[in-house]
């Protein structure tokens, strides 16, 4: 067995900084900010984040746009993709010729990404069909269907000649590359800096900014919730990613989504489904997540609109401390979304942000819409390097734990036992019990969550330590003592606002009975 000092060592150097290891990713050169100038605060916001990127200021575009969230595909061509055309012909960004089949395209193209700014609209409505059209079937549920998310319209809005009815093939989906290296001059990434206020915009590129500096540490929280196959799976791929990684991971797997003011705390990552609103952890007003977090709830309208910060998801999770999400602006069918697991493990690459989406995204001129600042890398330094802050010191140490015993768990658990008694450290222990968790050691990642709740410090942090324990209850059908641990945590924690996450258990574990019937109302009387 190693010594002590030797993980000391490793730690030094990953917070000292390896070498860091990406690829090629835009340049600020390629990135071209499209603004609405019909709204002073729109144009604000993208020189706000020009300045941030160090765009150039002729990459700016300004376009007199209607003022609204939605838009008519009449107006749509009228007013944005026609007098778009214009921009990149007039500034000569990109050659375009005709193909074998007639269909005029880019064969080049200086911009790789397009950015929408608040105050461009954000889904065309669908276009009122003549009897003649195709109806949407269950056999085929796009046929004759031509609402979008703007956004996902404008990816490849220099192709003349497309039908506007369904999807079109996304060539950049699965790929490994770069959209530098990609050789694919007819796609335009587009991602969006828009939210329910212009001050939470500017938190988003700041935070981008600054995260990326220092490189996203934290605590990573999954909700499965069992609702379709193909959504686990994702979500199960996603808990995969992270161990090898050193990325705690906080797991639920019940059929119910966590439960109002879950003690959520460090959240640097989320991911979950399906409800139709922002619910659980997030209800909390006290709840933030950390600077630069990447997070997302896969839900058929979650973009459904931005302008309310408690509806829907995008615009909820945003206001809440994010930096970047994603989501769907009409109902987009699971298979026609944004894959969470690839985009997951395209961000754990490396890759941008922007890039990430749109390699997890099958088709475009569909309803995905890509909220946050496209050229955010957060594992940027998922190598050690960046800059150091003492919050992250127990997450590098993790990651530092992962790459000098990637492929000896037993050997890393016991290095990381022995840190967290050196350094008294909850999150590491609390790490220890969730990998144990994982591999179904259940007595051992008891020991280790109760041992965690010794050392943290704040009550929302050793609750969470509770819900591992009632977690290991419920999932093996011990009901009776996941209950009476519930009321015990109801006891201790009575006085924070985490502590209503308890009663959200145990009404589904002890649901309280049907109030009486009110013996002044007569039951109907059936006719004959």
């Amino acid at each position: 067995m190693l010594a002590p000092m030797r993980f000391f060592a490793l730690l030094y150097l990953v917070l000292v900084g390896l070498p860091p290891v990406w690829g090629a990713a835009p340049s600020p050169a390629t990135v071209a900010v499209l603004y609405n100038s019909a709204l002073p605060e729109s144009k604000q916001l993208a020189e706000i984040y020009r300045d941030a990127r160090g765009i150039p200021p002729e990459n700016l575009i300004a376009l007199d746009l209607p003022k609204t969230a939605d838009i008519s595909r009449d107006d749509f061509e009228r007013f944005l993709l026609n007098p778009l055309r214009n921009q990149f012909e007039f500034r000569a960004w990109w050659t375009r010729q005709l193909d074998a089949s007639g269909v005029k395209l880019p064969v080049e193209n200086k911009i790789r990404v397009l950015v929408l700014i608040r105050g461009v609209p954000l889904r065309i409505q669908p276009t009122p069909k003549p009897p003649s059209k195709p109806e949407a079937t269950p056999q085929d549920p796009i046929a004759g269907r031509d609402e979008a998310s703007v956004d996902s319209e404008l990816a490849m809005f220099g192709v003349e000649g497309l039908p506007k009815d369904g999807v079109l093939v996304n060539k950049f989906h699965q790929s490994v590359k770069s959209i530098v290296d990609a050789k694919l001059p007819f796609l335009v990434l587009t991602a969006r800096i828009d939210a329910a206020s212009l001050a939470t915009c500017e938190r988003m590129i700041r935070d981008a900014v600054e995260a990326e500096r220092t490189g996203l540490w934290g605590r990573a929280y999954v909700d499965v919730a069992n609702k379709f196959p193909q959504g686990d799976q994702w979500l199960e791929e996603i808990v995969k990613s992270n161990g090898p990684v050193g990325i705690p991971t906080v797991v639920d797997r019940f059929n119910d989504t966590l439960p109002k003011n879950y003690p959520m705390t460090d959240a640097a990552l989320y991911h979950g489904w399906y409800d139709w609103n922002v619910s659980g952890p997030f209800l909390n007003p006290v709840f933030r997540f950390r600077k630069g977090a990447v997070a997302m709830h896969l839900h058929s309208f979650s973009a459904e609109q931005i302008a309310d910060p408690n509806k829907n998801w995008s615009a909820p999770l945003l206001e809440r401390g994010a930096a970047v999400t994603i989501g769907n602006v009409y109902e987009p069918y699971l298979h026609l979304t944004h894959d969470f697991s690839m985009l997951h493990k395209r961000l754990l690459a490396g890759h941008s942000w922007v890039e990430a989406c749109w390699m997890a995204m099958p088709v475009t001129s569909w309803q995905g819409v890509v909220l946050g600042d496209p050229l955010y890398r957060p594992f940027r330094h998922l190598s050690g390097t960046g800059e150091k802050q003492e919050s992250d010191i127990p997450y590098r140490a993790l990651r530092a734990a992962a790459l000098e015993w990637g492929s000896d768990p037993v050997e890393r658990r016991q290095q990381l036992e022995k840190a967290s008694e050196r350094m008294n450290s909850g999150v590491l222990r609390e790490a220890v019990g969730l990998e144990l968790l994982h591999r179904g050691d259940t007595p051992a990642a008891a020991l280790a969550f109760r041992k965690a709740q010794e050392w943290y410090v704040k009550p929302e942090d050793q609750l969470r330590q509770d819900f591992h324990l009632i977690t290991i209850d419920r999932a093996a059908d011990r009901k009776n003592l996941a209950i009476q641990a519930l009321r015990a945590g109801q006891a201790r924690y009575g006085l924070i606002p985490e502590s209503e996450a308890l009663q959200g258990w145990l009404d589904i574990l002890d649901p309280p009975p049907p109030p009486p019937a009110d013996p002044t109302k007569t039951p109907p009387v059936p006719t004959p």
